[in-house]
């Protein structure tokens, strides 16, 4: 069976986190200067198709709705090895001794000569196995994305991380600590953001500061399917909701299934205590949501926001777009092979796309939600193209005017 879209998953064996293509002579491509990559090493081919073997592609990404956090996207590709190429113990391999973690791996897919990107990472696991005759081999490489590199990098002092500085500014000065290049950030600087305190200098990851930013601004910090590290403000967040969404349905938009509903009070907070470093708890409740649920309560200290009063404001959005509960959709699958599916449209999919998903009831009655894709899990392989989207509520709430659905006065809040 033809798969709707043209896979690739390259490898590359070159050093650093900056994926590109080997420079290859003579080629039209990749043997342009500032185009191709130079290989850090004697491999053969500094980047390797490996399509033709791969059998399977399981991609994982997206925020953890319990958590309320994103947390690192992960790939693992089966390739089928015929002659024991890409067995890292096999001393006779013309990779070896290249096949080490913390290679890049990238997998894309092509439709109309338009190139979508699935995942973008660095391996972090080669296991090899063999068929029941011991005749075949596999290996399956398992990926991460930079939140691994993030994490294993420990920062004290944040070089030029100032007081008065916009959460935008520190996090590309945590990421400069760190040395992650410049042409990978997609980074929201000034504007309405949170400002910040001085690096209060303490050990603690990269990736923890990072997420100390984002939750300070309740913004956005996440790894997009091209490996590029991406931060929206607060500002921006909110502005997502007023975005035009794509319509699934079970007769004129597109097709999905395994709808999953859900309607509990496991995101329920209604009583939020923020600290900054060096301040005072700030307090924010919604007393209704209280009286009717019971207290749900989140604490959060040592904030990098700058004063007390971005505490109070943090929580009192926080409890404000999380005090009540409705009918969920937590995820639902869509196949790429049913003809009736966008392919273009289901591969440009990333976080933050609305999405407006109307279901049929046994009974007859409609429930319509429009939601935010806020997860990603691809299952590819020669014969099925499948993905499951993570579906929520907005992350962050704000007033959006001339907006059918977060422009409703009396209804939706205001954002600070």
């Amino acid at each position: 069976m033809t798969l709707p879209a043209q896979i690739l998953v390259t490898f590359d064996f070159t050093s650093g986190a900056t994926f590109g293509y080997g420079f290859t002579l003579d080629d039209d491509k990749y043997g342009l200067l500032n185009t191709g990559t130079l290989s850090a090493n004697s491999t053969p081919e500094p980047t390797v198709d490996l399509t033709p073997n791969v059998r399977s592609i399981n991609i994982r990404r997206g925020r953890n709705i319990m958590r309320d956090t994103y947390e690192a996207g992960t790939c693992t590709v089966r390739v089928y090895d015929s002659d024991g190429s890409w067995n890292p113990q096999n001393v006779n391999s013309i990779y070896y001794p290249f096949l080490t973690p913390l290679r890049k791996l990238r997998v894309s897919a092509t439709v109309s000569g338009v190139d979508y990107y699935l995942f973008s990472g660095y391996t972090t696991d080669y296991k090899y196995s063999y068929d029941q005759a011991e005749n075949v081999g596999y290996v399956d490489i398992t990926c991460s994305d930079a939140f691994r590199l993030m994490q294993q990098a420990t920062v004290t002092t944040v070089a030029s991380a100032t007081a008065g500085q916009d959460t935008g500014t520190r996090i590309g000065k945590i990421l400069d600590q760190v040395s992650w290049p410049t042409s990978m950030r997609s980074i929201d600087t000034g504007g309405t953001s949170t400002l910040c305190q001085v690096d209060p200098g303490t050990s603690r990851t990269s990736l923890d500061a990072l997420k100390n930013c984002e939750f300070s601004e309740q913004g956005a910090f996440y790894i997009d399917q091209e490996g590029t590290a991406n931060f929206l403000s607060r500002t921006n967040v909110i502005k997502k909701a007023g975005d035009t969404p794509i319509e699934f349905d079970q007769t004129t938009g597109i097709p999905y299934t395994n709808l999953v509903f859900a309607f509990d009070d496991k995101l329920i907070i209604n009583s939020a205590g923020m600290t900054i470093i060096g301040g005072t708890q700030q307090i924010a409740e919604d007393a209704a949501s209280i009286a009717k649920y019971f207290s749900h309560q989140l604490n959060e200290s040592n904030l990098v926001a700058q004063t007390n009063a971005d505490a109070l404001n943090i929580a009192q959005i926080y409890v404000a777009t999380r005090a009540e509960t409705t009918i969920r959709i937590d995820s639902m699958s869509v196949d790429l092979l049913d003809t009736d599916v966008p392919t273009a449209t289901m591969l440009a999919l990333d976080y933050f796309s609305n999405l407006k998903i109307t279901n049929v009831q046994p009974d007859g009655s409609t429930i319509v939600k429009t939601l935010q894709a806020q997860g990603l899990d691809w299952n590819i392989t020669p014969n099925s193209m499948k993905v499951t989207v993570t579906t929520l509520e907005p992350i962050v709430e704000g007033f959006i005017l001339d907006s059918a659905i977060s422009g409703i006065i009396d209804t939706n809040i205001l954002a600070y």
